[in-house]
């Protein structure tokens, strides 16, 4: 393996779109990065696929961009995270950051009370990752999880507000009001995009977590800690790749970062 290069990319990838919120915080955080991102938005949602697709898929993209010569790769996607992590560090010769942990630390960091809700795919709710990395730092609460698995399908459709999603949210997250959970982590980063209706659902006294700006900084911390970080003083490259649909991602991009996306190109895999 070559030397790992300060001026390489970060890599990012996430089931759909839902990893832009990491991309964007990533982006605003350290503008003198490049980035590279994949979608892979031929198989999303990962959330309702087995343990072993996941890891089949997650592998595949983790040894794409790690072809692009990247530096670390985050994986922004909560599913991947929880069930293909250990595949993945296997596949790849960078540092891996996950999300799962940021997530739990920031939820640690808020909760008043200990009581506290995770919202996700089904395949990361099933994984108990998050009640695991809660115990691993020594955390002492009260855990209450609900799969959300048609959350993932309306941000994809940009159905991020409307009598529909405010719907589905209610009845997803019935059981968690009842629990009186103090804080809730957004276990899926396809779920900020739905913040405003999550909130109003929740109510005001419930803080909720999504794992972005904790999963940047740790991105920072893991760069500086091997020597990697870029110099300061120039702006580094954005990439984005999909497996599928690039044009729509693009169209989609547009509106979840705010500015236009100049190219998607297309990389498909074998199913």
């Amino acid at each position: 393996m070559a030397p790992l290069r300060k001026t390489a990319p970060i890599g990012v990838f996430d089931s759909g779109l839902g990893g832009l919120t990491v991309f964007k915080t990533l982006a605003r955080r350290m503008p003198e990065e490049s980035l590279v991102y994949f979608g892979d938005t031929a198989h999303v949602p990962y959330g309702s696929k087995s343990p072993e697709a996941v890891t089949r898929y997650s592998v595949a993209v983790a040894r794409f961009l790690a072809a692009k010569g990247i530096k670390l790769l985050v994986v922004a996607c909560n599913t991947s995270s929880a069930v293909a992590l250990p595949a993945i560090r296997r596949a790849v010769e960078v540092p891996v950051v996950g999300v799962i942990e940021p997530g739990a630390r920031a939820a640690l960091s808020v909760t008043h009370g200990g009581r506290i809700g995770v919202i996700g795919t089904e395949a990361t709710m099933s994984s108990g990752a998050y009640p695991r990395a809660l115990g691993a730092l020594g955390a002492r609460v009260k855990t209450v999880s609900q799969a959300c698995p048609l959350f993932v399908p309306l941000v994809e459709e940009g159905w991020w507000r409307g009598r529909v999603t405010e719907t589905v949210a209610r009845r997803y997250l019935a059981p968690l009001r009842r629990a009186r959970v103090d804080t809730l982590i957004l276990g899926c980063t396809h779920y900020p995009y739905l913040k405003p209706v999550l909130a109003r659902v929740m109510g005001a006294r419930v803080r909720l977590i999504d794992s972005a700006e904790e999963t940047a900084l740790q991105t920072e911390s893991a760069l500086e800690k091997i020597g990697l970080r870029a110099s300061s003083g120039r702006r580094g490259r954005r990439d984005f790749y999909a497996s599928d649909a690039p044009e729509r991602f693009r169209r989609l991009a547009r509106r979840m970062l705010g500015y236009a996306v100049p190219q998607v190109k297309l990389h498909a895999f074998d199913s």
